[in-house]
């Protein structure tokens, strides 16, 4: 089969795997609804129990976590194609934890601070820990362990400072801690909104540079030579790429290893280009996360498991796999 059927039929089948995912969300839970009585409460939004559940609690979670997961695998497919680096990723170069950190200390130090311009604040602090990272990696020419060792430098650091800030925070600390423990509990419509515009900000970006990203894959000097400017390009898609991670967090607060894991599992399925591997990045991150949400939620029912840790079952194998593989040159292009 040739790379112009394999990609799309895998976007087909991811979508229709998360069409499938987003029907058994909405019946299983702390009450499981039979499929007939989750169709009848989804086509009668002013019905009674069932459709208060459905349309208010389940559904916009549901589209959260498969918006959030989506923006989280290309935010990290973007971050292993700036760099040329497999590992790569929002949590693991500090990006989240810069994002987290800043919208924390906003919230205890500045309660007046609106909570619509977390994002604002979160992508401000994405990109401080970018660059600290980056900055710190340079003495081993930024090699996949240097980028590593200096990601997890950084995030350990800010995560010493949002707990230093959790505790100066006193009696409003819960609410933020139940924040940071990552997931979709009681997410609404408004929260789907409030992170849409970041996300199709970011999404649109990558997506209309996927013949830049293509170009960069080829190198810095590649690139240089056919007159373009990798510096700056590679500016534009670090800023998407924190875009969507400070649409995330807020509602989401730290998810972690979709980011990384997502574009690895894509290279696997052999995109054949930038924009397939895109368009699989939105589809695979959404289907996990979505999916990752639905086990969080019904597999102890009524109580409700971080979704970080059914994320971390996938990422984790992968990051090992990855460290023990060690660098493959040209990990973040498009093409192979």
């Amino acid at each position: 089969m040739s790379d112009q059927t394999r990609a799309p039929l895998w976007f087909a089948m991811l979508l229709a795997v998360a069409l499938i995912v987003s029907v058994s969300a909405l019946i299983f839970g702390a009450k499981p609804m039979t499929l007939s009585q989750a169709l009848a409460a989804l086509s009668s939004p002013a019905g009674g129990t069932d459709s208060i559940i459905v349309w208010t609690l389940r559904m916009p979670r549901s589209i959260a976590a498969y918006f959030a997961g989506a923006a989280l695998a290309v935010s990290g497919y973007l971050l292993q194609s700036i760099t040329r680096n497999p590992l790569a990723a929002p949590d693991l170069t500090g990006v989240t934890a810069g994002a987290v950190a800043f919208i924390v200390a906003s919230f205890v130090l500045f309660p007046a601070v609106s909570s619509t311009l977390f994002p604002a604040i979160g992508m401000v602090g994405g990109l401080a820990a970018a660059a600290l990272t980056l900055w710190t990696a340079r003495g081993g020419r930024a090699s996949p362990l240097h980028l590593a060792l200096g990601g997890i430098t950084v995030a350990l650091f800010l995560n010493a400072v949002t707990t230093y800030l959790l505790v100066r925070g006193g009696p409003q600390s819960p609410s933020v801690l139940f924040w940071l423990s990552g997931g979709f509990q009681g997410r609404s419509w408004a929260q789907v909104g409030y992170m849409l515009p970041w996300i199709v900000v970011g999404l649109g970006i990558a997506l209309c540079c996927h013949r830049i990203i293509a170009l960069l894959s080829l190198g810095d000097e590649a690139a240089a030579g056919m007159g373009a400017n990798p510096v700056l390009l590679k500016l534009v898609l670090l800023a998407a790429a924190i875009c969507l991670v400070a649409g995330v967090t807020p509602v989401a607060g730290p998810v972690a290893f979709v980011g990384l894991a997502a574009p690895h599992l894509v290279r696997l399925l052999r995109p054949g280009s930038a924009l397939w591997a895109l368009l699989l990045n939105i589809a695979l991150g959404g289907c996990l996360l979505m999916t990752a949400d639905a086990l969080a939620r019904s597999v102890a029912a009524p109580r409700e498991i971080p979704v970080s840790i059914f994320t971390a079952l996938i990422g984790g194998p992968v990051f090992v796999y990855l460290t023990q593989r060690g660098p493959r040159p040209g990990a973040g292009g498009g093409r192979r």
